[in-house]
């Protein structure tokens, strides 16, 4: 019988000095008898996977809105993409991939509908308000707003999965976040998923670009990155269809990208002597990186998609669109917060008016926040 107790000496005796183990955790907020057979990062995986957040995240965009097609990813489908990546190099480097992946599925819990573009949105929207982070929105996400344990608000994760989506982006003052004190570096772990989030939102949206046709393989053929990949798929495999040679090339450039990571970490984690946790949260060098060469590569792919995919006319029309729904659903809802359902207009008096109004439409998902702009705008549409 596996018990927690033995997970955590397995842990003990595999892990990397420096790793984050289950059992050195600072603990929940409130107090709770860990599960006898799970660690507390399993335990905190699960608690992410079975929350409402999670499941939004299916209908909420990644780069096409949610009725461009089914076949795009979503956040929640990116989420997990990211998690498989962010285990695989953690278990490479010999950390904790349970940390990890709990990490990599709550890192989008924030997200509004729409993608980059909400979130702009209610940036603007809350300047003067306490201002807006998906972030900072993550962390109210599984500290307050889940509602699924009657001993207390949020899903009451542990310190290390919460001090990880705080660090996302260390660029807030939210009170929320400072207390996470951010002097001090992320976990390697926290610093993995970061990566990984990059690996995957690169290679997929060249695979959804291509589909959407946004980018062409002969415009890609600009891209060293691409171009070598394709090379070494054209070596490996005769006769292939160019949709099956895209494929290929995808999963090449992920593979090349994870294993230059996975090596160029470990030379920098021998070269600053990174011998525990807190010699991690220390160091203020990158010791999560790629080489210099694949660095270089990557940023012209990135580059690439910026110009030509994520500029795209049609991309750029949807975004201001989605821009102006976020816009006109907050200020109808300033304006009369009559018309938010009777949860959200209890929630604005213990949360505040704008904030209140904040927390409802960042949880929205694409879907939703079409159907809620309908309703508000659309005379004939039912309410």
């Amino acid at each position: 019988m596996l018990t927690r107790e033995e997970l955590e000496k397995r842990e003990d005796s595999s892990l990397a000095p420096y790793a984050m183990k289950s059992m050195h955790t600072h603990g929940r907020v409130h107090p709770e008898d860990e599960h006898p057979y799970r660690s507390v990062y399993q335990r905190d995986r699960d608690r992410i996977i079975h929350s409402t957040a999670f499941r939004r995240l299916e209908y909420k965009t990644q780069v096409f809105v949610n009725h461009e097609g089914d076949y795009y990813r979503t956040r929640l489908t990116h989420s997990i993409e990211v998690a498989q990546i962010a285990r695989s190099i953690s278990r490479a480097l010999c950390l904790n991939e349970d940390l990890s992946e709990a990490i990599a599925l709550a890192h989008d819990l924030g997200h509004t509908p729409f993608g980059h573009s909400g979130e702009d949105a209610l940036r603007i929207l809350m300047r003067d308000h306490g201002g807006f982070e998906h972030n900072v929105q993550g962390l109210r996400v599984v500290d307050i707003l889940e509602k699924r344990y009657s001993q207390f608000s949020g899903l009451n994760l542990s310190w290390e999965v919460r001090e990880s989506i705080a660090k996302h982006k260390l660029l807030s003052d939210d009170p929320n976040v400072i207390k996470f004190d951010l002097s001090k570096q992320p976990l390697l772990e926290a610093k993995i998923v970061d990566i990984a989030d990059s690996i995957a939102y690169d290679n997929h949206d060249i695979d959804d670009s291509l589909k959407a046709e946004l980018i062409t393989e002969s415009g890609l053929e600009e891209v060293e990155l691409w171009r070598y990949a394709k090379e070494k798929v054209g070596e490996q495999y005769n006769n292939l269809t160019k949709e099956m040679e895209n494929i290929h090339t995808i999963k090449y450039l992920i593979d090349m990208e994870v294993t230059d990571l996975i090596t160029h970490t470990q030379q920098m984690i021998e070269k600053m002597k990174i011998e525990t946790t807190d010699d991690v949260q220390k160091c203020k060098e990158r010791l999560v990186s790629f080489s210099p060469d694949i660095s270089k590569k990557k940023l012209e792919l990135q580059e690439f998609l910026q110009e030509n995919a994520y500029n795209h006319y049609r991309v750029v029309r949807m975004a201001d669109k989605a821009k102006r729904f976020v816009e006109e659903l907050f200020n109808a809802f300033i304006e009369n917060p009559m018309q938010l359902p009777p949860e959200y207009q209890k929630w604005i008096e213990e949360a505040g008016l704008y904030q209140g109004v904040c927390d409802y439409i960042a949880g929205m998902t694409d879907r939703f926040a079409q159907d809620e702009y309908l309703k508000l705008f659309y005379p004939y549409e039912r309410v």
